[in-house]
Formats: C-alpha cells, sequence, structure tokens
C-alpha cells in the first residue's frame, strides 16, 4: 500500500535507476505516516559521512500535544541500505547532473520502505517533447477508436 507520492518526481526527472531502502522513524511518526500525514515534494536524499539521508521530508506530528517538544518535520532521516549499494550510489551523485530522490513511501511486509531513483533533471524542451508525445498519443487512440465505430 502506498502511503505517499512525490508528485513532481515523473513531470521534472528522467528516472534512470530504482531502489528501494529502509527508513529510520521513531514511533508517533510511524502512526502519522500510516495516517497519510506527510509530503515528499521538494525531499532529496543525501550522503553525509558514508549514509544516505532523507531530507527535506515534511511529516508532520500524529497528535500535537503527544508530540516532544523539540520535534523538527523536516529532520534529516536515515536511510538502510546494504553498504554496496550505499557506495554505489554515492558515487553515482558524484556524475554531474544527477541526483538522488524519492518516489513514494509504502509498506511491505508491515515495513516502511522508501523507493529512491537516481535521476537526471530534464530541461524545460525536454519535457515540452514530452507533453507532445503524449499528446499525440492521445489524439492517435481516439482517432482509431473512432474509426473502428
Amino acid at each position: 500500500m502506498v502511503f505517499i507520492q512525490n508528485p513532481d518526481a515523473f513531470r521534472n526527472y528522467e528516472i534512470l535507476e530504482k531502489f528501494v531502502a529502509g527508513i529510520k522513524l521513531k514511533g508517533f511518526e510511524v502512526k502519522s505516516l500510516l495516517s497519510g500525514k506527510g509530503s515528499l515534494k521538494g525531499s532529496y536524499v543525501s550522503p553525509e559521512k558514508n549514509e544516505l539521508y532523507l531530507k527535506n521530508f515534511y511529516l508532520p506530528p500524529y497528535q500535537e500535544k503527544n508530540t516532544p517538544k523539540n520535534y523538527e518535520p523536516r529532520r534529516p532521516r536515515k536511510l538502510l541500505l546494504k553498504r554496496r549499494e550505499i557506495d554505489y550510489l554515492i558515487d553515482k551523485i558524484k556524475e554531474p547532473g544527477k541526483t538522488l530522490i524519492p518516489l513514494k513511501i509504502f509498506n511491505q511486509k508491515r515495513l516502511l520502505k522508501v523507493e529512491i531513483a537516481l535521476v537526471k533533471g530534464l530541461k524545460k524542451y525536454e519535457k515540452r517533447d514530452k507533453i507532445k508525445k503524449r499528446e499525440f498519443a492521445r489524439q492517435k487512440e481516439r482517432f482509431l477508436k473512432r474509426e473502428r465505430i
């Protein structure tokens, strides 16, 4: 079951590779996530001290009165991956024009997982070409559907 999706991921980026990672959360953050709160908009993955962290991920408290006073909704959250994958991704991020972004948060066998993707940003003209191709395909389908009837 998908709890949160990144709305801008497929529109603004070309997805090169996908990975599934665990995420380190506190108990009340898990409850908040299971209730559908949170936003991946503008979030990204960055390396720190040979680890990967999900940054700028907004996760509001589950119950306002029962959360700790020093709780930060946008704090960096550690991603749990194998050492080989972490090293591979850190090397790939160093290449120009490539970055890591989260695509969605879902559960897998009672565990919360984050699908992250190695992406390359699209330029404005590439986005326009993508839209043109999609519109042409829709018009073609409509025309063929009309011709069959």
